[in-house]
């Protein structure tokens, strides 16, 4: 279907150097980028690789969310959808990502609450990003349903 593309230049060491990432494909913004304020509390302005996989899955999963709902009979309202992905030590050595945590919080007519959960659930499973993700140690969801 298509390819999508992004590209990093990078100068320096991982301590001490930097780097922008580039949105290539689309061409709408270039994003600094740091070892540093990746693995810091407070990102400053600057994304990581974390932040946009978080972009990524969040983005993938509203859109597989609102087809699952349709499937499920429903007509999708108003959806907000927050991915939180943690990066820690990993237990060899380095980093790796070991868990995200998605949020989603929304409305829809024509459907329950059981089935609005069951529509997030299969949203998990299915959203092509989650597939890709499927190394990372756990991913969790909450689903609340406004009506």
């Amino acid at each position: 279907m298509s390819t999508r593309t992004a590209r990093t230049a990078w100068n320096g060491d991982i301590q001490s150097g930097a780097g922008k990432v580039e949105l290539a494909s689309s061409g709408v913004g270039a994003f600094d980028v740091s070892f540093p304020r990746r693995t810091a509390d407070a990102a400053e302005g600057v994304t990581s690789p974390e932040e946009l996989i978080a972009a990524a899955h969040s983005s993938c999963y509203a859109m597989a969310f609102s087809l699952e709902v349709a499937n499920a009979g429903g007509t999708p309202g108003a959806t907000d959808v927050t991915a939180d992905v943690t990066l820690t030590p990993a237990a060899g050595g380095g980093l790796e990502i070991s868990k995200i945590h998605l949020t989603v919080v929304g409305s829809a007519s024509g459907i329950d609450a059981d089935a609005y959960r069951t529509a997030a659930e299969a949203a998990k499973a299915g959203c092509p990003v989650s597939k890709a993700l499927a190394g990372v140690g756990e991913i969790t969801l909450d689903v609340t349903f406004n009506g």
